[in-house]
């Protein structure tokens, strides 16, 4: 099956700076031959969900729900968020023993079956944290709660939780909730593969057609290029969806999770994928990635 020409693609991303900023040209019709997009914006929580029961044409989703969806969906090789320096951190209340320390398990024994916060246990996130905890929590990490990810830094504020497992902005904002950085999930990532890290990935319909993927990825990384040339034009559609954040903030962002893996994978992006899932999948984490299961068409 093919999808008419005619019909724009439903596609549902998040309406954080990074995701505006890229698909800012591509949904505004300034992409030449680009297909007509039909854009719901929704965090990534709720396309993860949105892809595991196959609605939508394309999704931003996070790396850690592919094995469940490339069935049906496939990885595009553009669009999407790795990046170094920008993996998620476990905070605290109080400075923990080694708290923000360079040894590999720095802060991991504090953890040792206390309660976490953490904003999905389908995302990217919580893949690594699991995976820094298999290496450096002794005896693991206590209860997991599961919160919409702008209450998590509140709660572990108040004493609901022992930690918070944050992501996106919460990076630049966590000491105003008087918060310390226990570890850095990105940081054990980069040193123990030396790969970037995967966040979130762009996937399509597999019944569009190889044609039609190709035109959709071509017409992504135009709509990249275009926002690096001139990125003061995408500047009203990143602010109109920011949520308030501060315009500083919202470049800080774009800075950190719109890079060269945004416009191509790449090798090294491909392997950080695989690598991440593999490793899950050991863990028991996730399912097992069929062999061809990230090639684009």
């Amino acid at each position: 099956m093919t999808h008419p020409t005619h019909e724009p693609l439903q596609i549902a991303y998040s309406p954080c700076p990074n995701d505006t900023f890229v698909f800012d040209a591509l949904a505004h019709g300034r992409v030449p031959g680009a297909p007509a997009l039909d854009v719901t914006f929704a965090d990534i929580d709720i396309t993860n969900g949105m892809a595991e029961r196959g609605e939508f044409d394309v999704l931003k989703v996070s790396y850690a729900v592919l094995p469940y969806v490339l069935g049906e969906y496939t990885l595009l090789p553009c669009g999407g968020a790795l990046g170094r320096g920008c993996g998620p951190l476990v905070l605290t209340r109080e400075p923990g023993p080694g708290a923000g320390g360079d040894s590999p398990a720095a802060g991991g024994a504090g953890l040792a079956g206390r309660t976490v916060a953490v904003p999905s246990e389908r995302s990217t996130a919580y893949l690594l944290f699991r995976l820094w905890a298999a290496d450096t929590v002794p005896g693991g990490v206590g209860e997991i709660v599961v919160m919409p990810f702008h209450e998590i830094m509140p709660a572990v504020r108040d004493g609901k939780v022992d930690a918070g497992l944050v992501i996106h902005e919460a990076r630049f904002t966590y000491q105003n909730y008087g918060l310390h950085k226990l570890a850095d999930m990105g940081e054990h990532w980069e040193r123990t593969t030396g790969l970037p890290i995967p966040l979130g990935a762009i996937i399509a319909r597999r019944s569009l057609g190889a044609e039609a993927l190709g035109r959709l990825a071509d017409s992504i990384r135009a709509s990249v290029r275009a926002a690096w040339d001139d990125p003061e034009v995408s500047r009203p559609y990143v602010m109109a969806h920011a949520q308030e954040m501060d315009p500083a903030v919202a470049d800080q962002h774009i800075g950190l999770y719109v890079n060269e893996f945004t416009a191509d994978l790449g090798e090294n992006g491909y392997a950080a994928v695989r690598g991440l899932l593999t490793r899950a999948a050991a863990e028991g984490l996730v399912p097992p990635l069929g062999r061809d299961a990230l090639a684009f068409p």
